[in-house]
């Protein structure tokens, strides 16, 4: 499956700085923009594992309701 997100860089004096906007805590950053946005990828990922990892918990207890959501934002 492939989802889209928004990255964002910034260089911040000798450093590149990255983070997805549409989830907090997905930051990141490089010596270049290249290492940054490889370094990016990565940390989404782990946070999108994660994330399931942990849902994955409550699922099995059985108490929650998972479903398909969708949104238009334009």
């Amino acid at each position: 499956m492939v989802r889209e997100f928004t990255a964002i860089y910034k260089k911040n004096k000798k450093w590149y700085l990255g983070w997805i906007e549409e989830i907090p805590g997905v930051n990141t950053q490089g010596k270049t923009l290249k290492e940054t946005k490889e370094n990016l990828k990565e940390a989404l990922l782990l946070i999108l594992e994660t994330n399931k990892f942990l849902n994955k918990k409550e699922i099995l207890k059985g108490k929650v309701i998972k479903e398909p959501l969708s949104v238009c934002t334009e």
